[in-house]
């Protein structure tokens, strides 16, 4: 049976979520917020993640999002709205799946079972939850970024286009591949959203004549650790 990991502030849904999926047999470790959510998804390697998008600290749809940086954990996402934009929302951020509430425990596991099989495990070891980069380190489940230790204050936008160019150093990253990575499909030929983002991130990592972050004249961007 599997790993499950419950976030959700409701304690007596996490009671009853613990209670019946014990009894199918999973192990269950459950986070009452999105903080403790992102640390527990690092920490406790569920084999996959039942996250509530009414979160007290974090929208669930950025939780979601956050994991997706790091992990390709399967997440079955709970929400009481049904709302259209909502789900789409957070299938968009990288959920596998969508119940809303409330629902039985049956329904539940079989979407966790749907969800585990098409979860396809890599060859090889676990996605990285920290990225490093010359002096440049990322932590992926805090969204914390440093530069020669001293704490660098992103947005969540550029904190994410900084993360791909990351996962991708000493790579050439075209416009067309970062944008379509942090924004979406919709926003590929959107060249002037990432010109702005860059010139914020320059400033923000002393690096205004980009040796850190590259350009590459009408191609792209290209993150260099001997900047960092």
């Amino acid at each position: 049976m599997a790993k499950v990991l419950v976030i959700d502030d409701d304690p007596s849904l996490l009671r009853a979520m613990r209670l019946g999926l014990r009894s199918g047999g999973h192990e269950v470790v459950t986070a009452a917020n999105g903080e403790q959510g992102l640390s527990e998804t690092a920490v406790s390697a569920p084999d996959v993640v039942i996250l509530d998008l009414g979160l007290p600290d974090i929208d669930g749809i950025e939780v979601c999002r956050r994991i997706r940086q790091w992990s390709d954990v399967p997440i079955v996402v709970l929400s009481a709205t049904e709302t259209e934009a909502r789900k789409v929302a957070a299938l968009d951020a990288g959920a596998d799946d969508y119940v809303t509430k409330p629902f039985g425990m049956a329904e539940l596991e079989a979407r966790i079972r749907v969800a585990l099989r098409r979860h396809k495990p890599d060859s090889g070891e676990a996605q990285p939850s920290t990225l490093s980069v010359g002096e440049l380190r990322l932590d992926l489940v805090h969204h914390d970024a440093q530069l020669g230790g001293a704490t660098v204050e992103l947005t969540a936008k550029e904190f994410d286009v900084l993360a791909y160019l990351a996962r991708y150093a000493g790579r050439t990253c075209t416009h067309e591949m970062i944008l379509t990575s942090v924004w979406g499909p919709g926003y590929g030929r959107e060249a002037q959203y990432l010109h702005a983002y860059m010139h914020r991130l320059r400033q923000k990592l002393h690096d205004p004549s980009g040796l850190l972050i590259r350009t590459v004249p009408g191609v792209g961007y290209v993150l260099t650790a001997e900047g960092g």
